[in-house]
């Protein structure tokens, strides 16, 4: 083991279920992980904090798997989570469930095969080469960057060109991500008060500045497949792959409509979980020098150092197991959906618990990931446990970072190759110092971000 084996990034400090309710409620910022109270890392099921519906946390691989498998249909996604998301991606894949889910995701799923992620690889290698050209710019200049907005505009440009076969450096490109940027900043997902006092199925009025960013999020969406729509139009990428999509029974293709909720979904977590695990990463290799070197033996010995204009090729992403092990394990620790809410449609029995119909039935990656039931030294960063000679000792079910069974993220394959991509393209030829990194705290909102934006100082990597 190395001297970074016990390294603990940033977690919350956790507190008793009524005075974490408390802090909330004063910091009136809406971060969820600090309502979490400390027996909820401990607990197989509990409930959540206090409130007018009732609101359990269910920690048991076991019971999870039930509840998200879902074989008698009676935990749709929750109605927070919906109401949050509509306005943006109205009756789409990450929203919907039973009969029209699965039509969606049979539709879909072959955009996302191994072959259309081989295909895709040139456009994820483009727009990461190009921005080693903006990280270039910022080591000669000494100033400071934002990792979260570095991390965020890599995984849009990322997301333009396999989608839509366009960069971020197009104007309808750049004005999408700006859009999604407000949105994810000013979304109402779960406002505490409303959780409290209001029963099952209120709704949170959103912004009017989420509404008008949705608007136009979709307006510059539906441009974008006009373009894909065109008589003459000739493309080969995710796009036209879900165009082209066809109803098993019907034979009948996605809607304009229907195509604007489920590409809204890919740029949406197509980019901004990857961005938000990728933030995290960084910041943890900037504390860790000794990880990073190790790291980079492998990056250097299966495709160069970088000075050397090795490429990294898609066939080296099955090469880098440290790195694989790095980025799993920041998953563990900082998985970008924080909950995955589910509600009870009637009331019904789990385990040993009894849920009345409306209970907000609360699947939390970030606690199962941490029950130290499941996992030893449960905060601490240790990517040795998902090498291939320790994946023997992990309790099966304990980590779903894409969700579970039938609803595992159609994207997961796509998001781990850009990962592996970027951590060894900007590694290899840089290094990165975090200021102020015990001012770093999480939180969690839409995604599992930095409560305060994360800057660093990028420098080019010293040649040893």
């Amino acid at each position: 083991m190395s001297q970074d084996t016990h390294y603990i990034p940033p977690k919350p400090h956790s507190l008793a279920a009524l005075p974490a309710l408390m802090r909330v409620l004063w910091n009136g910022d809406g971060n969820l992980l600090d309502l979490l109270p400390a027996a909820a890392y401990r607990f197989p099921v509990g409930n959540l904090g206090y409130s007018r519906r009732s609101t359990v946390l269910f920690n048991d691989p076991a019971l999870v798997r039930h509840i998200m498998r879902d074989p008698d249909g009676i935990f749709p996604k929750s109605d927070l989570m919906v109401n949050a998301l509509e306005h943006l991606i109205g009756d789409s894949i990450f929203v919907t469930d039973g009969e029209k889910w699965r039509r969606q995701r049979t539709m879909i799923d072959p955009a996302f095969s191994h072959m259309r992620i081989s295909h895709a690889f040139a456009a994820m290698q483009a727009a990461v080469n190009d921005y080693v050209g903006t990280l270039e710019a910022s080591a000669n200049s000494g100033e400071p960057l934002s990792l979260d907005m570095a991390m965020s505009q890599l995984t849009a440009d990322i997301i333009c060109r396999t989608v839509f076969s366009i960069s971020l450096d197009s104007q309808v490109a750049y004005d999408v991500f700006e859009d999604f940027t407000v949105f994810e900043r000013s979304v109402a997902q779960v406002d505490i008060k409303r959780l409290i006092f209001e029963p099952a199925w209120t709704k949170a009025p959103q912004p009017q500045v989420v509404l008008d960013a949705c608007t136009r999020i979709r307006g510059h969406l539906a441009t974008l497949i006009d373009t894909h729509l065109a008589p003459d139009a000739d493309f080969n990428d995710i796009a036209s792959a879900v165009i082209a999509a066809r109803d098993s029974d019907s034979g009948e293709p996605f809607t304009r409509d229907e195509l604007i909720d489920q590409l809204g979904v890919f740029f949406l977590a197509g980019h901004e979980t990857t961005a938000s695990v990728l933030t995290w990463l960084f910041f943890i290799c900037a504390q860790q020098p000794a990880l990073v070197a190790r790291m980079r033996e492998e990056i250097d010995r299966v495709a160069g150092d970088g000075a050397n204009n090795g490429e990294i090729t898609f066939e080296h992403m099955r090469q880098l197991p440290l790195l694989k092990a790095v980025f799993r394990e920041a998953l563990r620790l900082y998985p970008p959906i924080t909950f995955m809410p589910r509600v009870a449609m009637e009331d019904t029995t789990v385990g040993p618990r009894k849920l009345p119909k409306g209970a907000l039935v609360m699947i939390s990656p970030w606690t199962l990931h941490r029950n130290g039931d499941y996992w030893e030294d449960p905060h601490a960063f240790k990517p040795e446990r998902f090498l291939q000679e320790n994946e023997s000792t992990l309790t099966d079910g304990a980590y779903i970072p894409f969700g579970q069974g039938p609803h595992t993220c159609v994207g997961a394959g796509f998001a781990q190759t850009e990962s592996l991509l970027i951590i060894a393209e900007l590694l290899r030829r840089f290094d990165f110092e975090a200021l102020n990194p015990g001012r770093v705290r999480p939180a969690a909102r839409l995604t599992t971000r930095p409560r305060e934006q994360i800057f660093c100082r990028v420098s080019r990597r010293a040649q040893t």
